[in-house]
């Protein structure tokens, strides 16, 4: 990586708890972190000369903070633009997805969550949290390294830039009633939770971009006398607990069946919930369980461009908002990957839903893409453009064909990933004038999904 400037002078920067965009704000960095943040064309403050500025490189556009990612499938991204047409269901997109999992090795899985990662940066995403349960060979079996697979994705994120939080994920049965794993599910499996917590806590890379979290797949895939393992798992090394709740009507009608509750209650009831845990997606809640994540302080992850590309519904986001619970956004199965998407179809989904405008405000979707987002996984001093936060600096066009005439409050109605000029991550370039500068992400992209979709 080149040597990055200490010195950033900012044409508009979206400073924290303000409504809009403040013009020419000097940032200061040092050691990957925020030393100083001034507007300069504050009312009241004396001008100064040009040279005085002189050393400090100019960002033309809009600086945000950088953008959080909270929920991804790296691997995934292979099937975007092959199960769009046609009918079917998120279980019938799911055969589709088994089928590219079957496929993956410790060697082209790294190939492929580089490039993807890579894409991340280019849409202005400086860390993301990968919900990772592709853990053993096809047949079930450990590989020699029982992490392999999860070391490949530490050695991705370092290789495209990016910060991860690795969510080891707890599978171990097909369903709310227990059924074994059978064919590609059974790499998914460490046998019973006990087992899972072994092989986790064996993991412990040192590298400085990532940390390690837990994740329940859901009440399907976690029998429920086994979800406390997974959280005092979590809890006892204060790390992040993520989960997959009530994606689909069909998960809360087989859990009422198999336990008489919904599966907000049944995660309540064994200590899932709580200020450390975020549940990804929550699209068909109870008004009930709304005030179980909200009493418990548990946060939502939503991805709309998910949700709607398998047909799953929109969340109540304006309802879990009001009952207190902190939202914030993930590309989950990349079919698109744009943070500024997922954060304008929050609100314009809740248009759809009421058919009323001004449910949320753009600082409001700002946070959820960013301070919300990293504290979800785990990296509380990023996501703003303080001092003493992480130097994380995304520098979005305000004269491309999309943004050119408008005002920079309104960039998350206008701006997408194309319009990403430069990434700056922990304090290094990653991105500058638009291009990755260490990974060919088309070209890989291309390389390695075409390694693993089946022919």
């Amino acid at each position: 990586m080149p040597v990055t400037p200490t010195r950033w002078l900012a044409e508009y920067a979206w400073l924290p708890d303000l409504a809009q965009p403040t013009p020419d704000v000097l940032i200061e960095t040092a050691g990957g972190v925020i030393t100083g943040v001034t507007a300069l064309a504050a009312p009241g403050r004396p001008s100064a000369g040009v040279d005085v500025y002189a050393d400090a490189v100019p960002l033309p556009g809009l600086t945000l903070p950088g953008l959080a990612n909270v929920h991804s499938h790296a691997f995934h991204r292979a099937l975007r633009g092959r199960t769009h047409g046609g009918r079917g269901d998120f279980f019938s997109w799911r055969d589709r997805m088994y089928a590219v999992a079957d496929r993956l090795d410790p060697d082209t899985y790294l190939a492929l969550a580089r490039a993807v990662y890579a894409e991340m940066a280019l849409a202005g995403i400086t860390c993301v949290g990968e919900f990772h349960y592709l853990h053993h060979r096809p047949d079930g079996g450990a590989y020699d390294d029982p992490n392999a697979m999860g070391a490949a994705l530490v050695e991705a994120a370092a290789h495209a830039g990016i910060r991860l939080t690795l969510l080891d994920t707890c599978y171990l049965s097909a369903g709310v009633d227990g059924r074994p794993l059978t064919g590609p599910q059974r790499r998914f499996g460490d046998g019973d939770a006990a087992r899972w917590a072994q092989r986790v806590s064996a993991f412990a890379p040192a590298d400085s971009h990532v940390r390690v979290g837990a994740a329940v797949h859901s009440v399907r895939a976690v029998p429920a006398d086994q979800l406390g393992t997974v959280a005092d798992w979590a809890r006892e090394r204060q790390a992040p607990l993520h989960v997959h709740l009530s994606e689909q009507p069909a998960e809360n009608d087989e859990c009422r069946t198999v336990h008489g509750r919904t599966p907000t209650a049944l995660l309540a009831e064994h200590g899932v919930l709580g200020p450390d845990t975020t549940a990804v997606h929550a699209t068909h809640p109870t008004s009930g369980d709304l005030t179980l994540l909200g009493d418990s302080r548990t946060g939502v992850c939503l991805c709309p461009t998910t949700e709607r590309d398998l047909a799953d519904g929109i969340g109540p986001a304006r309802r879990m908002a009001d009952a207190g619970i902190r939202l914030s956004l993930g590309s989950d199965s990349h079919a698109v990957i744009d943070l500024f998407e997922e954060a304008r179809a929050v609100e314009l989904d809740e248009r759809l839903r009421t058919r009323r405008r001004g449910h949320f405000t753009p600082a409001g979707l700002l946070t959820m893409a960013t301070a919300a987002g990293h504290a979800a996984l785990g990296w509380a001093d990023a996501g703003r453009i303080a001092v003493g936060a992480r130097a994380d600096l995304v520098t979005v066009r305000l004269d491309s064909a999309r943004t050119a005439g408008v005002p920079p409050v309104g960039a998350f109605f206008a701006a997408g990933a194309a319009d990403v000029e430069q990434v700056v991550v922990d304090g290094r370039v990653v991105v500058a004038e638009g291009r990755h500068l260490s990974v060919d992400v088309p070209a890989e992209l291309s390389a390695s999904i075409e390694a693993v979709i089946p022919s």
